[in-house]
């Protein structure tokens, strides 16, 4: 395999960077964001991008401004707004009720070409109180000569002294089509454009195809196949749930994919308990 990455360190700019060795930028990894607190700063990855420099993920978008291209997030943990935006309730819908909470770098553990690994303390927005503790690494593989591949793993461990709830508007108040939470991917508008070509768009396994058939699906893999603008390149971003299947939130129109730990009920956490996260993102070009 003649791909090689390198990495830059910017810690003045509280961020990362992943090269390919001699060529261009693949990640852009911002582990002391400066988003505002309405969004739920975290970390996150943009832009994320192929060996041929084809840009995947938008960031900050004008639709949904919270939606941080490649992150991990919880929509709600004890009724903390991890997610970002407004939070809904059932008597009086989504808004902003100053309950957003953040995701802290507090140290590295490895910052190789190969992985970077760091400790997060997930705070509330009013008290400060840390809810979970957090172990993330992110391991990068060239795949070949074409496609390389981001292994997301993580483990966040209650460190709160009590129980917690983890869980989305779906989940909580049976709000239909609000499972968002989880491993969240914003892609650029163009990556599913469909204009009428069949091979475009998202596939799972089960044969499932398309927006509707996807959503709300339980998926090991999912599949965006789409075309650029400009260059009219051809991509393939591939998504591989680790531990085992997970339900898929999927939307087309706006590109986002994100992966809930937890489905038609909350996740409780006692404390000391953990929840795991393991997985592998492959960028193509055709």
């Amino acid at each position: 395999m003649s791909v090689g990455f390198e990495l830059l360190v910017l810690d003045r700019e509280g961020a990362v960077e992943l090269h390919r060795q001699g060529g261009g930028l693949l990640l852009r990894y911002v582990f002391q964001p400066t988003t505002p607190l309405a969004e739920s700063p975290r970390p996150y990855a943009h832009p994320v991008q192929t060996l041929k420099g084809e840009r995947l993920t938008q960031f900050r978008p004008n639709d949904h401004p919270w939606h941080h291209a490649l992150s991990f997030t919880l929509t709600s943990v004890s009724g903390h707004n991890f997610w970002g935006g407004g939070s809904y309730r059932k008597e009086d819908g989504y808004k902003y009720r100053q309950d957003q909470g953040t995701q802290q770098h507090d140290s590295w553990t490895e910052r190789t070409a190969s992985r970077i690994a760091h400790t997060l303390l997930w705070r509330t927005g009013a008290d400060v109180e840390i809810l979970l503790r957090e172990e993330r690494s992110l391991s990068f593989t060239a795949v070949s000569e074409r496609a390389w591949s981001l292994r997301w793993q993580a483990t966040l461990t209650n460190v709160s002294g009590r129980t917690l709830a983890v869980g989305h508007y779906g989940s909580t108040y049976g709000l239909a089509g609000s499972h968002y939470s989880g491993l969240q991917f914003r892609g650029t508008r163009d990556l599913l454009d469909e204009h009428g070509d069949a091979t475009i768009g998202i596939f799972a396994d089960g044969d499932r195809q398309g927006e509707a058939a996807v959503h709300g699906a339980p998926l090991t893999w999912m599949e965006w196949r789409g075309q650029k603008d400009e260059s009219l390149n051809r991509v393939v971003i591939r998504f591989d749930n680790g531990a085992g299947p997970l339900y898929g939130f999927v939307r087309r129109n706006y590109p986002l994919a994100a992966f809930p730990p937890n489905y038609a009920e909350d996740r409780t956490l006692a404390p000391g308990a953990a929840l795991t996260v393991d997985h592998t993102l492959t960028f193509t070009d055709l």
